[in-house]
């Protein structure tokens, strides 16, 4: 017998650091079987998830706000569940740290903070996708390739936390991220980063 699994609702657990919401996310990812017409390079086996986003038509990677009662591997861990229905291997470093605003803050022009969120996102290998998930009637998941998964990010900083992924996986920390503004020269090196969540 399987158990229902529910999202969490409301902020009553929401951590803040200095008025800044936080959250965690990560960027879902697998690898094709070996294709012939591929080359075989890694970078044309690498797929990435992304969920849409409700009410709107862009593509975001799952996130969600940090609760109290979780580390912040676990939030970005229940993130994928809830939000796109996987399961898998997150990595025990985060890719980085974003300061955004929140959707409905991105065309305030003020300059206080309220609407802004620090974001930590990580790697999550993909090793289980449910038939069900607790937001499947909010979010659709698509697998893209990295080059569209590229261009598809709504904001600066989708891009970055892309570009810290290409880095983690290709295991080149000194590779300057104005080298990754072309996907087309990204080179990656299989190996297990993380933890099961």
């Amino acid at each position: 017998m399987s158990m229902a699994l529910r999202a969490r609702t409301g902020r009553h657990r929401q951590l803040y650091d200095d008025h800044l919401r936080l959250v965690a996310g990560c960027i879902p990812y697998k690898m094709k079987q070996f294709v012939e017409e591929d080359g075989g390079d890694l970078i044309s086996r690498l797929e990435i998830l992304m969920i849409s986003s409700p009410n709107r038509q862009d593509l975001v990677f799952p996130k969600g706000g940090w609760e109290n009662d979780e580390t912040v591997g676990e939030a970005a861990c229940r993130e994928a569940l809830e939000e796109a229905g996987v399961r898998g291997i997150i990595s025990e470093k985060e890719l980085g740290e974003w300061k955004f605003r929140s959707k409905s803050r991105q065309e305030s022009c003020c300059s206080s903070t309220e609407g802004t969120c620090k974001g930590y996102m990580f790697a999550l290998e993909v090793t289980e996708e449910l038939d069900n998930w607790p937001e499947k009637s909010s979010h659709e998941r698509r697998w893209v390739s990295v080059r569209d998964a590229w261009r598809l990010c709504r904001y600066d900083w989708m891009r970055e936390a892309l570009a810290a992924f290409v880095r983690a996986l290709s295991g080149d920390a000194a590779l300057p991220s104005n080298e990754l503004s072309e996907p087309s020269s990204w080179c990656f090196t299989e190996r297990a980063i993380g933890t099961l969540c």
